[in-house]
């Protein structure tokens, strides 16, 4: 058997079937048109995969995204133990980053070949393609700038293969993008200490001099940087258009008041800041803005019968007031992964939570009911029924498809399929909220839908 835990004892397999008739083939590269993938299929998911006993390779692995198995395509190569995954705007490029050697390894999806592997100076957990060309930006918050005491850059990489040029920014740990790539909005990493940084730095890669770039070091702004302050401990954003919601992760952090910030990236001003009870990760769907983390006050499991002692938070917030409508207890952790399937089943995943129970239905000295709970939590959108999968393991991957009711969720190495058909809070009334998994060779990292469906 494989090593890893891509595999898990099936409570119910029963595969949906899709509204294919209806659906017209989308190609990866983002128009639609008759010419099919080297695989032959019109619906592909890619899942990264480390080594096992089977292969001493890392894979980009594809997933037939229509009936949820494995065909007989052979995988990507990707270095050791690709893990998290990056994925153009087009769906023509996606990256994953190999955690083994510190290499980011690239495939076109289109062609279902490899474009080659870059070296960079340390580890990252952020990388973005912002647009179909072969460019990417990675956070690495240990590299090394000769002549600078202070570690911390933005790595521009041509995906074929190089570092084109380092844009150095100190405590570089993540980068987010706006449409098209013209700015990147570049964070500091979420350290709960007193010294921790509240300013957020605003890049304009297309400004900088290769082969290293230190405007950030000059006097600001200039061409290439701008520094903007004000925040509490900023850890992330979603972007929208020219406006930015900066989390402020604030307590979490050590910091002092939660908060999402508005920031308009045309003028570089805080606009609003609306308080909330913890921020690390967000999801934006129409005008309604929720917001995960964890509150060192507000931590209560309120109206859950759970043996953890400890709760993350889930605020929803109306950004045509401005004002948090609602906030529930959810699963504890980092997080950092948030989804929402097509009939409003939301995701929200995280790592580091407080683990109950195990998988296999084992029994600690703390949890004489037998509970089994993870870092997944799932929210009916609809009717506000909450579901806490028995299942453990940190949330690495998240992916729900516009034309199928399910999920596809990397937990703990395992990949999971979700139904999510007529609200979970009714399927777990039998217990059955799994469809069943997908066998995914190793340790699965990461996965990502590269068609439209």
């Amino acid at each position: 058997m494989p090593l890893g835990a891509c595999r898990l004892k099936k409570r119910i397999l029963v595969l949906v079937a899709g509204l294919w008739a209806s659906v017209s083939f989308t190609s990866c590269g983002g128009s639609s048109g008759p010419t099919s993938p080297p695989s032959g299929l019109p619906y592909r998911v890619l899942a990264s995969q480390s080594v096992s006993s089977t292969f001493t390779f890392g894979e980009f692995q594809i997933i037939d995204g229509q009936d949820d198995t494995i065909p007989r395509v052979a995988p990507i190569q990707a270095g050791e133990s690709p893990g998290m995954m990056a994925i153009s705007p087009s769906l023509n490029l996606v990256a994953a980053f190999d955690s083994g050697t510190n290499s980011v390894y690239s495939v076109n999806t289109v062609t279902e070949k490899s474009i080659g592997h870059v070296q960079l100076p340390g580890p990252t957990s952020s990388i973005v393609l912002p647009t179909s060309d072969q460019v990417g930006y990675a956070a690495v918050p240990t590299a090394y700038v000769d002549g600078y005491s202070f570690l911390g850059a933005v790595e521009v990489m041509n995906l074929a293969g190089k570092i084109t040029t380092t844009i150095a920014v100190t405590n570089a740990q993540t980068v987010v993008s706006n449409q098209g790539g013209s700015q990147l909005l570049v964070f500091p990493p979420p350290e709960p200490t007193p010294n921790g940084i509240n300013t957020v730095t605003v890049l304009s890669p297309e400004e900088a001099s290769p082969p290293v770039d230190t405007s950030c070091f000059d006097p600001l702004p200039n061409a290439v940087c701008a520094v903007v302050s004000g925040f509490d401990r900023p850890v992330n954003a979603i972007v929208d258009g020219n406006i930015a919601y900066v989390l402020n992760c604030g307590p979490e952090c050590g910091g002092t008041q939660a908060s999402v910030m508005i920031l308009n990236l045309a003028k570089l001003a805080i606009t609003n800041t609306i308080p909330v009870d913890a921020a690390t990760d967000g999801y934006l769907i129409g005008s309604t803005l929720y917001v995960a983390g964890n509150s060192p006050t507000n931590n209560a499991c309120t109206n859950q019968t759970t043996a953890a002692t400890t709760c993350g938070r889930l605020d929803t917030i109306d950004l045509t007031t401005n004002t948090v409508t609602s906030s529930i207890a959810i699963t504890d952790g980092y997080h950092d992964r948030m989804d929402m399937s097509i009939n409003g089943q939301l995701f929200i995943g995280s790592y580091d939570c407080t683990e109950i129970g195990n998988g296999n239905g084992i029994l600690n000295g703390s949890n004489p009911t037998g509970e089994v709970r993870g870092c997944l939590t799932i929210l009916n959108t609809n009717t506000g029924a909450l579901v806490f999968p028995p299942e453990n393991g940190d949330v690495n991957g998240l992916q729900s498809f516009t034309t199928r009711e399910v999920e596809y969720v990397a937990q703990g190495g395992v990949l999971y399929v979700y139904n999510t058909d007529n609200g979970l809070d009714v399927l777990l009334l039998n217990d059955y909220i799994l469809e069943g998994v997908i066998d995914v060779v190793g340790y699965c990292g990461d996965v990502k839908s590269i068609d439209s469906f």
